[in-house]
């Protein structure tokens, strides 16, 4: 190397906790490499330590979003979708980075965009589908409506950097959910790059948590951890999701299991997609009262 040849400094992408972005408490991180070997960043290396941050950040945060009008929900998606678009060159550069041709690169960031708003349109609208008054044979009324079920973690799909992240995330978020997601271990750069755009978005700080890492040691705490109501993932092996679903009982967490789903089509779009984390709340209420 020549002496006036200077040495790129690799970007460290941190993670996301409660509106900011810390290192990880343990300082350890791993080097992002390509095909050929070349160092393309310094990812954290979440610890137990980080998740159990994050878990606090989301519970701390979801009675307020829980408690957010439908159409302001709907809006903040929509101004995500509306930041993500701005930054959609930088999206499919990182994608074609970790691999992915631009051409895939770029319908990933149009889908993930697009399905943002899909979901931006459902925030007043499921309600009214899923929700019922219910026939009874004495002087009430009895209605079903869904409530969020609370703190969501989710296992990112491994093979989708962007879109498969996107389509659990907003989903759980516009049904009153807080979240912490486990970013894909082999493309985490567009996850941190999403975080960025959820901070510069008007979405409130600890309803969208993002730790990058190793599955292998961190998916136990995420199907185990006490203070998470409900725990979604796609793309695991059958014997790991056997495992998240035997840890998920101790404490009678609801488990979402995606498997087989092609992110990038239409059919990975559904307003049961929110109805997934929602619980069913019924109520009586005497006629004439």
């Amino acid at each position: 190397m020549a002496a006036n040849e200077r040495i790129a400094v690799a970007k460290t992408y941190k993670i996301y906790i409660d509106g900011k972005f810390p290192r990880t408490e343990s300082g350890r991180y791993f080097p992002l490499k390509d095909k050929r070997g070349k160092v393309l960043a310094n990812v954290c290396r979440s610890s137990r330590k980080d998740f159990r941050n994050a878990v606090v950040a989301a519970r701390k945060a979801q009675g307020a979003w829980a408690g957010a009008s439908a159409y302001l929900r709907g809006q903040i998606l929509y101004r995500i979708a509306e930041m993500l678009e701005g930054r959609s060159a930088q999206f499919v550069d990182e994608l074609v980075l970790q691999g992915t041709t631009r051409a895939r690169a770029r319908r990933e960031v149009e889908t993930a965009i697009d399905r943002l708003i899909y979901y931006a349109g459902w925030s007043d609208k499921y309600q009214q589908v899923f929700s019922s008054v219910n026939p009874v044979a004495s002087s009430h009324f009895n209605f079903s409506v869904l409530e969020p079920t609370g703190v969501v973690a989710i296992i990112a799909p491994d093979d989708s950097g962007l879109i498969g992240l996107v389509s659990n995330v907003a989903p759980a978020i516009v049904g009153g959910n807080t979240c912490v997601v486990l970013a894909s271990e082999t493309s985490p750069l567009s996850a941190v790059s999403f975080a960025e755009v959820l901070h510069a978005s008007d979405v409130p700080a600890g309803v969208v948590n993002i730790l990058t890492g190793f599955r292998s040691e961190l998916v136990g705490q995420f199907a185990s951890h006490m203070d998470v109501n409900a725990v979604a993932f796609a793309g695991l092996d059958r014997k790991v999701a056997g495992t998240v679903q035997s840890q998920a009982a101790e404490n009678l967490k609801r488990v979402i299991a995606r498997a087989g789903v092609d992110w990038m089509k239409s059919d990975a779009e559904s307003p049961y997609f929110i109805r997934d984390t929602q619980e069913v709340k019924t109520t009586w209420h005497p006629i004439g009262t």
